[in-house]
């Protein structure tokens, strides 16, 4: 159930248009209430300002959550209202990260149209380059390896376990962590990299 959003006149740019209408969006992700506690969710529909969840627990109305989502990283809101299978929360997002998040709307909303397959801007790829060093939240540092790395997220290699939602450094990239896998850890970057901005040479 999608919670109808403001009427600003016809819009012929899709992106334009993305400023007030939601993208039917599949993305899974993470999400934590203000009671710290976390659980798994995946989007219904997305646009720049808010989005719906399917979330196994509903937020109250006015309560404050963080949410992180593959591919496009992490988000702050506020739950509006409660559906059937979730809640529905808005943003208050920078005009940078704005403008960046109806990029990526665009182009899921472009690739749904034609039914395009998955985006090579997310293919993952393994640098050249592969130890960097990672920052934990307590300041202490230790040198990874990196087993995969994309434009929205990176696989590491660590002994280390920060806890799912700890903020790092990866080299001089700022990341949240997501997941943990049998011998490392995977990252989504708090801003992701722009299509084009990442190959093997890259360092981060």
């Amino acid at each position: 159930m999608a919670f109808p959003l403001p009427e600003y006149g016809r819009c012929q740019d899709l992106r334009e248009s993305l400023r007030f209408q939601r993208v039917p969006v599949t993305l899974r992700g993470r999400y934590m209430l203000e009671s710290r506690l976390e659980y798994p969710c995946q989007t219904i529909e997305m646009s720049p300002g808010d989005m719906s969840l399917v979330a196994p627990a509903r937020a109250q109305v006015g309560e404050k959550v963080i949410v992180y989502l593959e591919q496009i990283g992490r988000f702050a809101g506020v739950a509006i209202g409660r559906t059937e299978a979730g809640f529905a929360l808005t943003m208050s997002l920078s005009p940078t990260k704005r403008d960046r998040l109806a990029d990526q709307l665009t182009w899921f909303a472009n690739r749904n149209a034609i039914s395009l397959p998955e985006d090579r801007r997310h293919d993952r790829i393994v640098p050249i380059m592969q130890r960097t060093l990672l920052r934990l939240p307590d300041g202490q540092e230790t040198i990874v390896k990196i087993r995969d790395l994309s434009i929205s997220g990176v696989g590491l290699e660590t002994e280390a376990r920060p806890v799912a939602g700890a903020r790092v450094f990866i080299g001089a990239t700022r990341a949240v962590v997501v997941r943990h896998f049998a011998g490392g850890i995977g990252a989504e970057f708090e801003r992701p990299f722009r299509p084009g901005e990442i190959n093997e040479e890259t360092r981060l």
